[in-house]
């Protein structure tokens, strides 16, 4: 038998040697998520189509419920697959894994965090929508039509969370309010969610188009229609409701779903709320100190507050028209696009415009934002800079907030992911909170390294900027794990930074809607600049700044324990062999 055995296997051999390898099990496990995603996302399924959505979510219990139990098998099968495709799984597992979260505390009963939720929904898509075809313009009537079911499906999960005790506090649900109060206009052809309809090409047959606009109208009016009785279901049935305490810890499992909440946010970091609480009070002294030593410097007399007033309040630090705000902003923009090759090899081929906060959104929204654009659409991204209340917006600030949000904060990162044309789309997409807004954090520190801090306030503002963040770590674990007031958040705020204290107001209202997100900051930049030592000191002469920063950026938005392990091999992969042993 020996002998047959042998020969056999000379002829097996080179079969198996010549076949196709065994597919990868993610293969299939990633053609599953993105069906996952496109039956959760409209906008997603139309994007994959071809097409324009012509709905919102569906966001009733039963079919969040069924959601889950595809999220949950799917999550099993990932840890169940044996992969080199480390950092593919370890995304997917989060993902999925945030979004069972969401199900398991029922998120849906607070759909609003103050500067954005449902209600918000329809207005920024409105703002992004352009009607080039009547195909496009037909799926804009369906889904303005769709309007009032979403929004009755929200009311039916607020309702959820009145019976349940889990409600919003009165000032993010006030913000919220204002906003819809703000979509209420007495003519349709007035609203935002009409000015797509502007759009429609001149060459469209006039009877196309007359009637596209008409129904078009008709549309506006019924979304407008379930605005006017989303405020009235707020103002008499929810506002009586709303929370006492401002955070969610004294909620029915209110610190379990915040310890979640932090754990999602700040991505594989391994820190408990109290290990954050402890780290931001750290932080605040060591940034106190560095801002001290700056007033030293100036040779200001007076104490710290009495500086900050002095910023707060000097007309000198404040633009006077919001066309002033705007053409300093793209100034800065420009100087931060300057350096860019001094500190990155690899930069991404779509650009960005500098543009304001829309003013249907402007009272009650923070200081500055970054929305993504497109490469495959070349949508530009977009810089937003709040020009609403001047005397609110101080230019010491405006260097850090545009490192922040533009370059070589959100744009070049985001852009970059989303140019990775040899990752699946998730990864493209994928946004861990604490990589991107760590990494954005990071840029500020980065534009101050580079001297585009020009002025002693302006490095001043960078490091009231960076202790903005510092205070978040102490407000939200003091509001959500400690059950703080709202006073005693804004305490760090305004104790130790030069923030105006409408952005203070605003700020805060979002911590107290929006648990763990405010603490990735501080997390993730605090972890990239750890892993830039670690190289530093690993690498000595040949470290290379350009190659570094690549590195962190080439795989895309990832966790943090993904982050650290990627950097570590790519220090070691840069170290010279040891010689052989004689």
């Amino acid at each position: 038998m020996k002998p047959l055995i042998f020969g056999l296997s000379l002829l097996i051999c080179p079969l198996l040697a010549t076949a196709d390898p065994a597919p990868d099990p993610m293969d299939a496990i990633v053609v599953a998520y993105e069906a996952y995603v496109r039956s959760v996302n409209p906008e997603e399924a139309a994007r994959e189509d071809g097409t324009e959505a012509r709905q919102w979510r569906d966001v009733r219990p039963d079919v969040l419920a069924a959601h889950a139990t595809v999220a949950q098998d799917l999550l099993a099968r990932i840890d169940a697959a044996e992969t080199s495709r480390t950092v593919d799984k370890a995304i997917l597992k989060r993902l999925l894994r945030g979004d069972l979260d969401d199900v398991k505390y029922d998120s849906a009963r607070i759909p609003f965090t103050g500067d954005w939720g449902f209600q918000a929904e329809p207005v920024f898509a409105a703002m992004e929508t352009k009607l080039t075809t009547q195909a496009e313009a037909e799926a804009w009537i369906a889904r303005l039509n769709d309007v009032p079911r979403y929004f009755t499906e929200n009311i039916e999960n607020m309702r959820r969370g009145v019976a349940t005790g889990w409600t919003a506090h009165v000032d993010p649900l006030t913000t919220m309010s204002d906003q819809i109060r703000e979509q209420l206009v007495s003519d349709p052809a007035d609203s935002d969610f009409y000015k797509p309809f502007l759009t429609l090409p001149e060459d469209m047959a006039p009877d196309v188009a007359d009637r596209l606009r008409a129904e078009g109208l008709a549309a506006v009016s019924h979304a407008l229609l379930a605005y006017a009785d989303t405020l009235r279901f707020l103002e008499t049935e929810y506002a009586p409701h709303a929370r006492a305490g401002a955070g969610i810890a004294d909620l029915p499992g209110g610190r379990e779903a915040y310890a979640a909440y932090v754990e999602h946010h700040t991505a594989g970091a391994g820190y408990t709320p109290v290990e954050i609480h402890e780290l931001g009070e750290r932080e605040v002294a060591r940034i106190r100190a560095e801002m001290e030593a700056i007033i030293d410097e100036i040779g200001f007399e007076g104490s710290f507050a009495d500086f900050l007033v002095f910023l707060r309040t000097d007309p000198q630090f404040y633009a006077t028209s919001a066309e002033d705000l705007m053409a300093r902003a793209k100034a800065v923009a420009a100087r931060m696009d300057a350096i860019l090759p001094v500190y990155f090899g690899h930069l991404p081929k779509l650009a960005y415009d500098v543009e304001p906060v829309p003013l249907a959104i402007a009272p009650g929204y923070t200081t500055g934002r970054y929305v993504e654009g497109d490469p495959a659409e070349g949508r530009h991204g977009i810089y937003w800079v709040n020009t609403y209340a001047l005397e609110q917006r101080p230019l010491y600030e405006l260097p850090a907030l545009t490192a922040h949000e533009a370059v070589p904060g959100h744009h070049l990162q985001i852009a970059l992911s989303q140019e990775m044309s040899d990752q699946p789309k998730f990864r493209q997409d994928y946004y861990a909170t604490a990589f991107g807004e760590g990494w954005g954090l990071y840029a500020e520190h980065l534009a101050g390294e580079a001297g585009l801090y020009e002025t002693p306030y302006e490095r001043f503002g960078g490091l009231s900027m960076e202790m903005w963040r510092a205070c978040r770590l102490v407000a939200d674990t003091g509001l959500h794990w400690y059950g703080w007031t709202r006073d005693e958040a804004e305490t760090c705020f305004k104790d130790n930074t030069a923030l105006a204290q409408l952005n203070i107001d605003n700020e805060v209202t979002r911590y107290i809607g929006w648990p763990g997100q405010a603490v990735a900051y501080k997390v993730g930049e605090l972890k990239i600049r750890e892993l830039r030592a670690e190289a530093e000191a690993a690498l000595g002469a040949q470290f290379d700044i350009r190659a570094f920063h690549d590195a962190v950026l080439e795989e895309g938005a990832v966790p943090l324990d993904v982050l650290d392990s990627h950097i570590k091999s790519w220090v070691a992969g840069q170290l010279p062999e040891a010689p052989a042993a004689p």
